[in-house]
């Protein structure tokens, strides 16, 4: 589908609504600090790619300064286009059989206490990555056993065997993004689907029910509230543990334009409902991203299971 098709049918006018940020979606810079500087010389040093600066997220600085970063692996360039993404479209990179390794030296330097671990979508691999995912997994462990560990991970479509390869080596958080209602899944998730990303949700769950799952939408591309009620409503069918709301913001001019700023009440709103409907765990803000303050919101979460599981007993 074209760009141009993608404009009429979102509305021609979205961009220039969009233009002007609100103050609430402002941050601040802090990449003078010295944890800044240190988390970017690590990287480098390293060769990791991070889903920071390839997705251009707005918290980069932030969680930089605090030597906190989600490394991306399998590569730079992604073989899917989808809409809302800042990610490299092309021909993917060679497998990097020592990136695992490089990754868990990444994780001792930081001393992480929990790291996020997420992949462009490798279409072109029989398993999708899943065998690089696990070989990440058993080298951080190996590393730093006190470090948890969460993987952010593709919908390894047609990939028979890649869920079951990434939750057998137990990750502490399985998390995979649904980003949108299903009606928009056309022009912000093309090539993927929906009922498919769900499944893998409630496979990850069957297959080891103590890890959290986890996922997240992003708001103000044109979904209404009751779309994003009716995801909710499906990831809890799902046995979801955790949803993260944020705000869509648009990459370039080429990408999805956006529809609208949502606005703090609404983001608190829809997390009311989320904590309604029975989520261990929300995230709902116009910043939220899906690693962003993923440590603190892991402790909340194990916190949460043993609530409910007191409450139960």
């Amino acid at each position: 589908m074209s760009r141009d098709l993608v404009q009429i049918q979102l509305g021609a006018d979205a961009s220039r609504r969009a233009q002007r940020r609100p103050p609430w979606i402002r941050v601040r810079s802090a990449s003078n600090s010295s944890g800044y500087r240190e988390t970017r010389e690590l990287m480098r040093s390293l060769e990791l790619n991070t889903v920071c600066e390839e997705a251009a997220c707005p918290n980069m600085d932030e969680c930089w300064s605090a030597k906190h970063a989600t490394v991306m692996i399998l590569g730079s360039v992604c073989t899917r286009k989808c809409g809302f993404c800042n990610v490299a479209t092309g021909r993917p990179d060679p497998l990097d059989r020592e990136e695992p390794a490089r990754l868990a030296r990444a994780v001792t330097a930081l001393d992480l206490r929990h790291i996020v671990i997420t992949s462009v979508d490798r279409d072109d691999l029989p398993d999708g990555g899943a065998e690089q995912f696990e070989r990440c997994i058993q080298e951080v462990r190996l590393a730093a056993p006190a470090t948890t560990i969460e993987v952010l991970t593709p919908d390894f479509l047609r990939k028979p065997g890649a869920i079951e390869r990434v939750a057998a080596a137990r990750p502490d958080v399985f998390n995979h993004n649904l980003e949108t209602a299903p009606r928009l899944y056309r022009v912000a998730r093309l090539g993927a689907d929906y009922r498919h990303s769900l499944d893998l949700l409630r496979r990850a769950k069957q297959l080891v029910p103590a890890i959290f799952t986890k996922s997240g939408i992003m708001v103000g591309i044109g979904e209404t509230a009751d779309e994003v009620l009716s995801v909710m409503d499906d990831l809890r069918e799902a046995d979801v543990d955790f949803i993260t709301i944020g705000q869509y913001l648009r990459p370039t001019q080429q990408h999805l334009p956006m529809d609208r700023y949502v606005t703090p009440d609404e983001f608190e709103d829809y997390a009311r409902a989320a904590r309604e409907k029975g989520f261990l765990m929300v995230s709902s803000s116009p910043l939220t991203r899906s690693s962003y303050h993923a440590d603190a919101d892991f402790q909340q979460l194990v916190a949460a299971r043993e609530r409910a599981l007191g409450a139960a007993s």
